[in-house]
């Protein structure tokens, strides 16, 4: 029950992650590479939930890696903000906002990694 939350978890913030990033970047020229970096971690969050409908060793560790690399672009994403907020381009977002929904989604990679490692393989049955 708990890998299906996480999965549900992690489909959810990977498309909000994707759709977040269109609506801030969309119209007000933002570079690129600052967008594409969330759509690649929302497709490596999305993909590897619904590969985890089987918990193999391989989808375990694609999983883990994806949440792995969600906490780590977020990190340094969030923490600018935090720090540097007169740098940051926040788009179509008000800053403060921003800042909070990184905040938000840098906190659930982070439990999401840990959950991913530490939460029980699932049995599968077999016939």
């Amino acid at each position: 029950m708990a890998m299906t939350i996480l999965r549900i978890v992690a489909i959810l913030q990977g498309l909000g992650l994707m759709l977040g990033e269109l609506y801030r970047s969309w119209g007000v020229d933002r570079p690129l590479m600052f967008w594409v970096d969330d759509q690649i971690l929302g497709v490596l969050l999305v993909t590897s939930a619904i590969l985890m409908a089987k918990d193999t060793f391989q989808r375990r560790a694609y999983f883990t890696a994806a949440w792995g690399f969600s906490a780590g672009m977020l990190y340094g994403s969030f923490f600018a903000k935090v720090y540097e907020p007169q740098d940051a381009n926040a788009g179509n977002f008000d800053l403060g906002v921003l800042t909070f929904l990184i905040g938000w989604v840098f906190f659930v990679s982070c439990i999401g990694m840990a959950a991913a490692v530490l939460l029980p393989r699932q049995e599968t049955a077999t016939h």
